[in-house]
């Protein structure tokens, strides 16, 4: 990865940036003319940030499901409040829990560095997720761009849309299904919980109250590091996949048919329900859950984006121009 970095860093001294006209749809050569370094400069950025902690490309994943749940996909995640707005960095499933704000920080001063005010940090983020999961062994994909960068943010929305750890099958559809995305859709992307780690405060009630629906060994396991009473260890980490946690593969789903999904809602996807064939094929066909997470990452990218004239492109993803 040295010489990849390296070469990119050379390379961008030689870099003439031509603009491109705007474009109110979303393309995956919106930036060709543009900013025609972004995929590298973004790439360089992420595989250095992954190398220093594994964790983060789970992180970065995290991020854009965050962010696209909440008012579409517009970066309105990465704002830090301000006295007109009361942003989403603290709503409940957020704080404390949602991280790699810095890398995006270290993306986007690189991106500026190449092509200054013409990327969105909206964007950015689904490079990010994208070259998150292929570094990490899934598959890669070409990324729809052409997002503008949301200038508000709502704490209550995040609170309302980003569905919990608790929610049951139903809730989980309905919450999805109201985003455009399909059963098969939530299955799949269910499916990033096959890389990082969660907190003990999401996972406390699965492993302590439903022993019906989660294997002995590992709630034993887990409650080692995880204590009953509400408010000790709120904040320790267990890996969501439990074979393979640092690997993009199909591992999470044969975890559910042993009854090993860390969280309540993971385990949903496998407890006599509707989707318990789609778990089951994913186990036996990971090349099907590879495509299915592909084009379902691509269709979660094109909820309620900003395009043409609406929001901005801002130069600090933390703030509005």
């Amino acid at each position: 990865m040295a010489s990849f970095c390296s070469s990119l860093i050379i390379s961008l001294g030689l870099f003439v940036l031509v603009l491109g006209s705007g474009n109110a749809s979303l393309s995956i050569d919106f930036y060709y003319n543009s900013c025609p370094k972004l995929f590298d400069t973004v790439k360089c950025t992420v595989e250095s940030a992954i190398l220093k902690e594994t964790r983060m490309g789970a992180s970065l994943l995290r991020l854009f499901f965050h962010d696209c749940f909440v008012n579409g996909c517009d970066g309105s995640i990465l704002l830090d409040d301000t006295s007109s707005f009361t942003g989403e960095k603290n709503a409940k499933p957020n704080r404390n829990s949602v991280r790699g704000f810095e890398v995006i920080d270290n993306i986007k001063s690189a991106v500026e560095k190449v092509c200054p005010g013409v990327v969105s940090c909206a964007d950015i983020l689904a490079i990010a997720a994208r070259d998150s999961v292929s570094i990490l062994g899934g598959s890669s994909w070409d990324v729809k761009l052409g997002r503008r960068d949301a200038k508000t943010a709502s704490q209550s929305d995040a609170n309302n849309d980003i569905p919990p750890p608790t929610s049951n099958l139903n809730q989980l559809i309905s919450t999805f299904n109201a985003l455009g995305l399909s059963t098969k859709d939530l299955v799949a992307l269910s499916g990033g919980h096959t890389i990082g780690q969660a907190r003990c405060t999401t996972f406390r009630a699965h492993i302590y109250n439903e022993t019906n629906n989660i294997d002995n060994s590992l709630a034993r396991m887990r409650q080692f590091n995880c204590p009953r009473t509400s408010g000790l260890g709120d904040n320790n980490l267990a890996p969501l996949d439990l074979q393979t946690p640092t690997s993009f593969d199909n591992k999470y789903f044969n975890n559910l048919i042993q009854k090993k999904g860390l969280l309540h809602s993971d385990q949903q996807l496998f407890n006599g329900g509707s989707t318990d064939t789609i778990v089951q094929g994913y186990t036996t066909n990971p090349t099907s859950f590879y495509s299915d997470f592909v084009n379902a990452m691509i269709k979660m990218g094109d909820i309620s984006p900003l395009t043409g004239s609406n929001g901005q492109i801002r130069n600090n993803c933390r703030r509005v121009n």
